[in-house]
């Protein structure tokens, strides 16, 4: 019970529910598009309905005006296939220009960012470290100066001396 409780309250499935909650309601903007938008489009050049496009594979084609079912033939709707297909390109586009391209530009400006930030924090750090390395020379130079003081002119000769 624990693993089940803890998958179901990871970040992943909740932003999934959410994801389809929103994908649902946004099927339904997109089919009143095309039935209210690009079937009337179409149907100034044709029918306005594309379902309506049809062709008959086999034999005279003969529908039931009471139900629209075929009594004879076999009838290839491609109408239909032609409306899904519109409705997935339109959602398609919906989805990238209004929701992956700003994310996307979003991210990579805040990318740029973080890197501008990591190359100053970068900068910052390589002249600390300059600067410590001079300090440590300048020491190490006064220490050999010193010690070379002490000890004379001549390296040769000790203290005892």
């Amino acid at each position: 019970m624990e693993g089940f409780k803890a998958f179901l309250l990871r970040g992943n499935v909740i932003d999934l529910a959410i994801a389809v909650v929103i994908g649902a309601a946004f099927t339904n903007i997109v089919n009143a598009i095309v039935k209210g938008v690009i079937n009337p489009l179409v149907g100034a050049f044709g029918t306005k309905d594309l379902a309506s496009y049809s062709s008959c594979l086999k034999g005279p084609c003969v529908t039931d005006p009471k139900t629209g079912e075929a009594t004879e033939g076999i009838r290839i709707l491609w109408g239909s296939v032609l409306s899904a297909t519109l409705s997935f390109v339109i959602t398609a586009a919906v989805v990238y220009f209004l929701m992956v391209l700003p994310m996307a530009k979003y991210l990579a400006r805040r990318a740029a960012m973080q890197a501008a930030k990591a190359g100053v924090q970068e900068t910052l750090e390589v002249s600390e470290l300059e600067v410590l390395k001079e300090i440590r020379d300048a020491l190490v130079s006064q220490r050999s100066s010193s010690a070379d003081e002490g000890r004379g002119q001549d390296p040769g000769r000790g203290h005892d001396e």
